[in-house]
């Protein structure tokens, strides 16, 4: 009796494995699946942060990375939205592989963090770039990383997107940029918010060339990224639930001295208030980008 009142609590749950077939959530969000006896390996599971739903692994990137449960949409890496994305999921081109972060302000520890990122994500930068096939059709794509210094925008992001852009507009393909960020690299200061201005310049140089541009905004896109590049689509889509804008919440209360709506700041409340054009659910994102390209894509006898 004494062993069970002053035993060490353990830190995980043990759920059986038809309790996780039926996804029922764990209260401290850790668990422990027992089959035949054996421990299931860490990283098999994920669970949902919005229902609890649990989810093997390998189901969730099956249904995209989306919750079963509640349809909330986790976050992709570059390479998995590649993947299901585009033809055959990989990029027939990659611009810009050879561009690498500086140090240009002398931030402490800054380069020590982009070298950990960069082991950590097998990718140089926050961002990639590229032409692909969608459908059969050609398009440039930009894909930002969250897992990359929050896809912050630094000199070398902003300078992929300009040249991205410049590809587009020279070789008269649509442009389709999918954005994930917390917005301008401190550690660059002044340098990264030019990027805010560089970017705007290209795509007004895009739109006289008459060239599509496709913004697609995921889970977060916050400061000087949906100040700028992000929210000059000539569509501008978001994933639902998606939170977007400049400063956060909790700013903007204290600023205004007013308290805002529950779902400010959501795809659905920007939505509403036309900001946005479109809020797509992620399995239907190929079919809907490739209509817009196939729409605005001038073909024979067109």
């Amino acid at each position: 009796m004494l062993k069970d009142l002053f035993g060490k609590k353990r830190k995980f749950a043990t759920v059986p494995s038809e309790t996780i077939s039926r996804g029922t959530p764990q209260a401290d969000g850790a668990v422990e699946a027992v089959t035949k006896g054996k421990e299931v390996p860490e990283g098999l599971m994920n669970k949902c942060p919005h229902c609890g739903t649990i989810h093997y692994s390998k189901d969730l990137e099956k249904n995209l990375r989306v919750c079963k449960g509640c349809q909330f949409h986790f976050s992709m890496s570059a390479p998995e939205r590649i993947a299901a994305l585009l033809d055959d999921g990989v990029l027939t081109e990659e611009f810009d592989t050879d561009l690498v972060t500086a140090n240009p302000l002398g931030f402490p520890g800054y380069l020590e963090k982009v070298e950990k990122d960069m082991e950590a994500t097998n990718l140089k930068e926050a961002i990639m770039t590229g032409e692909g096939l969608l459908d059969g059709q050609r398009v440039i794509i930009g894909v930002m990383d969250s897992r990359f210094r929050m896809a912050s925008m630094g000199s070398v992001v902003g300078e992929k997107v300009t040249r991205a852009i410049e590809q587009a507009a020279e070789r008269k393909l649509p442009f389709i940029l999918f954005s994930a960020s917390g917005g301008a690299r401190m550690q660059e200061g002044v340098l990264s918010l030019m990027q805010m201005a560089k970017t705007s310049a290209a795509l007004a140089k895009l739109d006289r060339e008459r060239q599509l541009f496709v913004s697609v905004l995921t889970n977060p896109t916050y400061g000087g990224v949906s100040a700028s590049f992000a929210s000059l689509g000539d569509y501008n889509i978001a994933e639902p639930g998606a939170m977007i804008g400049f400063a956060g919440r909790r700013v903007i209360e204290q600023t205004i001295r007013q308290e805002l709506p529950k779902d400010f700041q959501t795809a659905e409340f920007l939505l509403n208030h036309g900001q946005l054009d479109m809020v797509v659910h992620r399995k239907d994102m190929r079919s809907t980008l490739s209509k817009l390209v196939e729409m605005h894509t001038i073909r024979e006898g067109v």
